[in-house]
């Protein structure tokens, strides 16, 4: 993206004659008699901010002060000549505007333009001055430094909306994952909260268990998923309101390996995860459960949290085919389970809990 681009844009993006004469000039000049003529000369064509300077030394403090959008800089002064004041005062630049330099020499070889090219210097007056050749020179420097200046607000004015629509995006993304993960629980959670509260519980769990603050954010956000194969279960089994025959169990059990299925595939980290904790979530720590068997640290430290929250908000939380279970009962339940059916290390970070403030509603933003 480049200037011409930029004049594209209309007249709000050209050089503004009024505004170019508002820009700060600095003229750096060991000669009083060549300083004041570089005041009279730009104050004459309407520049209203012009400082000048004979002491080099005074140039580094002078320049972070004002922060000048050009330089005008004689080359050979005693004490700190010109190479040495434009190596100074690039190091002093941070907002990641590059202030011009225009060099004024008496000295026109080859080499001195070559070495003042390379230190910075955007263009040459060759003394003695001759006025319009200056005000030419000046006033191409400042148009150019002008266009940079907005072009660089422009694109940070870009990057702000880019932010603000990646941030939309996200929280859009966001939202279709919790709007599936109720609708995972629309069937047998009149409340519609299950969901929210295992994404709590295994907050929690995540937090005492030492994981880092964006893993902490990873399962929150993954672990309500983890019912999503339920989509594919029949009303009359799912809602069965008496205990399950063999075979209705196994139905029950594919809904692992469907929403693991159903998330398969993605690119996203969050829901790569989601994927290992639908498909593992009712694995055992001693090999017993579904649906492949698995035992101790073969099964995905998240999905070994998800299985304790997901017990005891189950316990804990009236379905159409079991009442709750008292809150005591529920803890002493999962406690016994470590080592059998859930991770000691887990069911320890679970007893470490506020078990009571688990089973308040979760609120919603």
């Amino acid at each position: 993206m480049g200037f011409r681009w930029l004049l594209k844009m209309g007249t709000r993006m050209t050089p503004d004659e009024h505004g170019l004469r508002q820009l700060r000039i600095l003229a750096v000049d060991d000669e009083e008699s060549n300083v004041l003529l570089l005041q009279r000369i730009l104050e004459r064509d309407g520049y209203v901010h012009v400082e000048t300077t004979t002491e080099p030394t005074r140039v580094p403090t002078m320049f972070a002060r004002a922060r000048p959008d050009l330089v005008l800089l004689d080359l050979h002064m005693p004490g700190m000549d010109g190479f040495e004041l434009m190596e100074r005062l690039d190091r002093l630049g941070s907002d990641g505007s590059c202030v011009p330099f225009l060099v004024l020499t008496a000295d026109a070889t080859a080499e001195t333009r070559r070495r003042a090219l390379s230190m910075g210097a955007r263009d040459f007056v060759t003394k003695p001055l001759d006025r319009i050749e200056l005000l030419l020179r000046v006033r191409n420097l400042l148009e150019v430094k002008q266009l940079e200046d907005r072009l660089r607000e422009h694109n940070a004015h870009l990057e702000d909306e880019v932010l603000e629509r990646t941030r939309d995006l996200d929280q859009a993304r966001l939202e279709v994952l919790e709007r599936l993960a109720l609708a995972a629980e629309f069937r047998d959670d009149d409340t519609q909260e299950h969901a929210w509260r295992i994404g709590r519980i295994c907050g929690r769990l995540a937090v005492a268990l030492g994981f880092a603050a964006a893993e902490v954010e990873m399962i929150e956000r993954a672990s309500p998923l983890h019912d999503l194969g339920k989509i594919g279960v029949s009303d009359l089994i799912l809602l069965k309101p008496g205990r399950l025959s063999d075979e209705e169990f196994e139905v029950i059990k594919t809904h692992t390996a469907m929403g693991a299925e159903m998330l398969a595939g993605s690119r996203s980290r969050l829901l790569r995860l989601a994927e290992r904790i639908a498909l593992a979530h009712h694995e055992r720590w001693d090999g017993r459960g579904y649906p492949a068997g698995l035992s101790g640290e073969a099964i995905p430290l998240a999905a070994r949290v998800v299985a304790v929250a997901d017990v005891f908000d189950a316990l804990t939380h009236e379905r159409p085919y079991k009442h709750a279970w008292p809150v005591d009962e529920a803890v002493r339940e999962i406690l016994n389970q470590a080592g059998r059916q859930f991770d000691p290390a887990v069911v320890e970070a679970f007893s470490t809990l506020d078990h009571r403030a688990l089973l308040t509603p979760v609120a919603h933003c």
